[in-house]
């Protein structure tokens, strides 16, 4: 019990807090800007008629055209945590924003999409706005250059999960024996300088496996260990500007070259911000050390503390959860989403479904351009909470049309990681008697090697 008070009672500098609130703020609003300039709010959230929600968060959906608004408000917000201005609201702000646009349709879920949203959670937690921040100039907020250790170790143990997991999730014999699925993704990338022509060759792609895995179990090791920091940065910075040369993420991999940065010492960050003074032309008021035991030991902070200890259980037990479905993981995907599973399965599939009217008997098949982007068919026909979704969307289409007894049933073939296609969904189920939930979906036919 005394070491567990004597490390919450440890300080340090906000110098580190302060550089990931900036560098974390600042490629959010970039990303804001990206995706806006991309035409992707119109594409993916205005011009769809159908939106695949998440269970439990059906009641969010995009909102029309004032989903810009949505989108302009979180960008702003994300351009306000990287002033530290109004930060408390800005991150709350930002939170709530982007995790709504992340919720309105589970057809865009990405792994870092995920770590954004839990990311600015833990954010809300921290007083990352106590220090070299806008609030403190105009002098609506007290300054903190000495703020408790667990602030910084908080972000350290989420990327250190991150990281884990990911690397976890590698070993398996798809990744390590099959080399699937960058067996299928790298000889795509055969035109690329200087190194396209390597991807020709089937040990250069079980070495991105291999490395790869490896990469992600030894990198928290070599960040926290401070004989090995430069090397492992180093090693941060290659492996994810080749993951962002050789696939299309986004503004993940700059996410994680900047996150990587929360563990140097103080000096290195201290640093950085005396030379962002110089460039911003900021003048160096005098630093008063706080010495405020409140701080770091009042009832509020207490509760942080319980709330946090809450939220890595759960970042813990999340990708842990698959064990609890029988069947294949990478075929049945139930407990795949938010586990930290990057990039280690392609499957292609399609689906078409069968409207019978119970009454009279007759039937017919369904056109899915009629109701879906050729995106959102892609991922409906291998996933099988989309199809469930869809099926049940169709039975309201066509309810609505005057037909009442109603029968929906799927002809589903998916193929995975390169094998041949396979029935996926049980075609005598009638998917209007199936209802979404946590649990099994029994319905979905067994893998079978």
């Amino acid at each position: 019990m005394l070491s567990v008070n004597s490390y919450f009672s440890k300080t340090t500098s906000s110098a580190p807090l302060a550089i990931f609130r900036i560098a974390f703020g600042l490629l959010m609003f970039l990303s804001m800007i990206r995706f806006w300039a991309l035409g992707w709010i119109d594409k993916l959230y205005i011009q769809p008629h159908l939106f695949f929600s998440y269970y439990g968060f059906e009641w969010i959906k995009p909102l029309g055209d004032l989903t810009y608004v949505l989108f302009f408000i979180c960008g702003l917000s994300a351009l306000f945590v990287a002033l530290g201005l109004k930060y408390t609201w800005a991150i709350i702000t930002f939170f709530l924003t982007f995790t709504y646009i992340e919720l309105m349709d589970k057809t865009t879920y990405l792994n870092h999409y995920y770590l954004v949203s839990v990311l600015s959670f833990l954010l809300i937690f921290l007083p990352a706005g106590n220090y070299f921040a806008w609030d403190i100039l105009r002098g609506s907020r007290k300054l903190f250059p000495q703020i408790p250790k667990w602030n910084i170790d908080a972000i350290k143990l989420l990327l250190c999960l991150v990281y884990l997991f990911a690397g976890l999730a590698k070993l398996n014999s798809e990744w390590l024996l099959q080399a699937m699925p960058l067996k299928i993704w790298l000889p795509t990338k055969e035109d690329l300088p200087l190194i396209g022509f390597l991807f020709r060759y089937d040990w250069m792609i079980y070495l991105f496996a291999w490395g790869g895995a490896l990469y992600d179990l030894i990198i928290p090791f070599l960040l926290l260990n401070r004989s090995t920091r430069g090397v492992g940065f180093m090693m941060v910075v290659f492996f994810h500007l080749l993951t962002a040369i050789l696939f299309p993420i986004g503004m993940f991999p700059y996410l994680m070259i900047f996150s990587a940065l929360i563990f140097f010492n103080f000096q290195f960050h201290q640093k950085i911000i005396e030379g962002l003074r110089q460039v911003l032309n900021i003048k160096n008021r005098k630093i008063h050390l706080i010495q405020d035991t409140n701080f770091r030991h009042s009832l509020i902070i207490r509760v942080k503390i319980i709330i946090l200890a809450l939220f890595f259980l759960i970042q813990i037990g999340l990708p842990l959860r698959y064990v609890l479905y029988p069947g294949n993981l990478f075929w049945t995907e139930e407990g795949y989403r938010w586990s930290w599973r990057v990039m280690l399965m392609e499957k292609a599939g399609s689906a078409q479904f069968k409207i019978v009217d119970n009454a009279s008997g007759s039937w017919f098949y369904v056109n899915n351009e009629d109701f879906l982007t050729s995106f959102q068919e892609k991922q409906m026909a291998t996933q099988p909470d989309f199809i469930l979704q869809y099926a049940q969307f169709l039975n309201v289409h066509f309810s609505q049309q005057g037909m009442k007894d109603l029968g929906i049933f799927v002809d589903c073939f998916v193929a995975l990681n390169g094998r041949k296609s396979a029935r996926y969904i049980d075609p005598e189920f009638d998917l209007t008697k199936g209802y979404d939930s946590f649990a099994h979906k029994s319905w979905i036919l067994p893998f079978n090697e």
